[in-house]
């Protein structure tokens, strides 16, 4: 496939990833907790890469903001996981495992810890302690990622993971780790 034609195909896979989270993202729901956005997080990673999967959780956290009046917990509780799913999963050579982790990590505690000042001195939440986003965002993470290890996981046995990668580009980055 043409390089033109993969980049046409990444940008349209995008949008229908940001639209799918958009949309979503209301599904089980609770502030602080937003586990659909951590199965499109994985996903994204995975199947994009660490700055795309991080540009599309920046765009749908704009886009609920904007459109839903969500805090800036769209943002704190989306972006750093989402980048750093990816980023290990490619560093760890292709391992699902590494991009939950990741995930887990990147938005359950990083993303958690950054919530307070974000929500207590620029938002003006009050009442607010510094581990008071851990529990649900840590929850939420592990929800979401388990969904997204379930479709994951079987999209790789069915050996379907593998060509999606190809089609996207981003297979070179990876290797050939669940031919």
């Amino acid at each position: 496939m043409q390089q033109q034609q993969k980049t046409l195909l990444r940008l349209i896979f995008m949008g229908i990833m940001i639209a799918l989270g958009v949309v979503i993202s209301p599904l089980l729901r609770v502030e602080g907790m937003c586990p659909m956005a951590h199965l499109i997080n994985i996903c994204c990673a995975v199947l994009l890469g660490p700055a795309d999967a991080l540009l599309c959780a920046f765009l749908i956290g704009i886009i609920r903001m904007v459109l839903m009046s969500i805090p800036p917990l769209a943002l704190t509780g989306a972006i750093f996981g989402a980048f750093l799913s990816g980023l290990l999963y490619r560093a760890s050579g292709g391992k699902l495992v590494a991009a939950f982790l990741g995930e887990v990590f990147g938005t359950g505690v990083i993303g958690a810890l950054i919530s307070y000042p974000v929500m207590t001195y620029l938002w003006g939440r009050g009442g607010l302690t510094l581990f008071f986003y851990l529990p649900s965002f840590f929850m939420g993470t592990v929800i979401g990622g388990s969904l997204a290890m379930l479709l994951l996981v079987s999209l790789q046995r069915a050996n379907v993971l593998w060509m999606i990668l190809v089609a996207l580009g981003s297979s070179r980055s990876v290797g050939e780790f669940s031919r």
